[in-house]
């Protein structure tokens, strides 16, 4: 691929930090957002950490998805964009509006200096949390053809802020887009190598099985991607010729029940691995626990139903090839330990 300039916002991030890396190292100058320009040493510090190459080529501007300040700077010169900045906190939050109104607002606010600038294509994370929420738990397979039911059972104020952020999008592009295309990734429960001591995204439930902070595992099903293959995905979006005008959902393979998971990470990591729990939560325990807690609430529809996805678009039209989820989950927790982001075992 020639070289291109490509603006990947929010570079502190999870998925951010894994599209620049692969970005530069398949050499294309890369420009990248933070919110404060005391950011930038910090970001460089994590990327020159994990592995980066050909650092010189990146380059960083000050931006804040609820200002629009920055943003004619950020996006001058730029072949593409990546917007994948977006508030990520899964599970009960208290005003809803703290997630949805910049998640909504910023990627309106990308889109238009991005179609300003003469930008050829953007590039949007979203989630399959706009997809595959508020429905009928039963066999239905889950594509790029499915909406998040904003009004149905299960749908946190991060699925809306979502679902609510790329239905923006979209209809943006077709009413003010002008010459500006749009391609939207929409990935599972994204896991793999943590980037510098932040953890991120769905590495947090690896964190906390690791922790052993769950007594047990509740009856919960988890489709799974490796962070890594959601940024191949991003890029491949950026230049496919078919992907304009399309979502493209990211899986790869069955949903995984949470035992698995920590059946899995106790079998790899060895003694790391003295706190997983090895017992399963009664989904009668967590109803009843649902009463009294938010956050149990928000789970307990889901005891159970394991959603079943297809992966068959991204294949065909972007040619990605995912890693196996348990390779994601292997890596998300044996980075966690390498870095010290997991307690010290009990003892007895």
């Amino acid at each position: 691929m020639t070289q291109q300039h490509v603006l990947v916002t929010g570079g502190s991030g999870f998925i951010a930090g894994h599209c620049i890396l692969q970005l530069l190292a398949q050499g294309h100058l890369v420009r990248t957002t933070v919110r404060s320009p005391h950011r930038e040493a910090a970001v460089r510090s994590v990327l020159t950490d994990a592995g980066m190459t050909n650092g010189d080529a990146l380059s960083f501007v000050v931006a804040d998805l609820t200002d629009d300040a920055g943003w004619a700077d950020a996006v001058a010169g730029v072949d593409f964009v990546l917007h994948v900045a977006s508030p990520v906190r899964p599970g009960h939050v208290d005003n809803p509006d703290e997630l949805v109104v910049p998640a909504r607002e910023g990627t309106l606010r990308v889109l238009r200096a991005a179609r300003d600038a003469g930008v050829k294509r953007a590039v949007l994370t979203s989630a399959f949390h706009a997809v595959g929420w508020g429905h009928p738990h039963d066999d239905h397979v889950f594509t790029e053809a499915d909406w998040t039911d904003l009004d149905g059972p299960g749908v946190d104020a991060y699925g809306a802020s979502k679902t609510l952020a790329e239905r923006a999008a979209w209809d943006f592009i077709r009413a003010e887009g002008g010459s500006l295309e749009l391609a939207t990734m929409l990935p599972v429960a994204v896991m793999g190598p943590v980037m510098g001591q932040d953890v991120s995204g769905s590495n947090h439930l690896v964190q906390r099985i690791l922790d052993g902070a769950m007594p047990g595992f509740p009856n919960l099903f988890f489709p799974i991607v490796d962070v890594r293959d959601v940024a191949a995905a991003h890029i491949l979006a950026m230049t496919a010729k078919d992907a304009a005008g399309r979502r493209f959902l990211l899986s790869n393979g069955p949903a995984v029940a949470m035992k698995e998971i920590g059946a899995l990470i106790k079998a790899r990591l060895g003694g790391a691995a003295a706190n997983v729990p090895t017992r399963s939560i009664p989904d009668i325990a967590v109803r009843t626990g649902a009463r009294f807690s938010a956050e149990l609430r928000t789970i307990a529809p889901d005891l159970g139903y394991a959603r079943r996805t297809s992966n068959e678009k991204a294949r065909r039209v972007l040619g990605w090839q995912p890693r196996q989820p348990e390779e994601a989950v292997i890596a998300a927790a044996q980075s966690l330990v390498a870095k010290g982001l997991v307690k010290e075992k009990r003892t007895a």
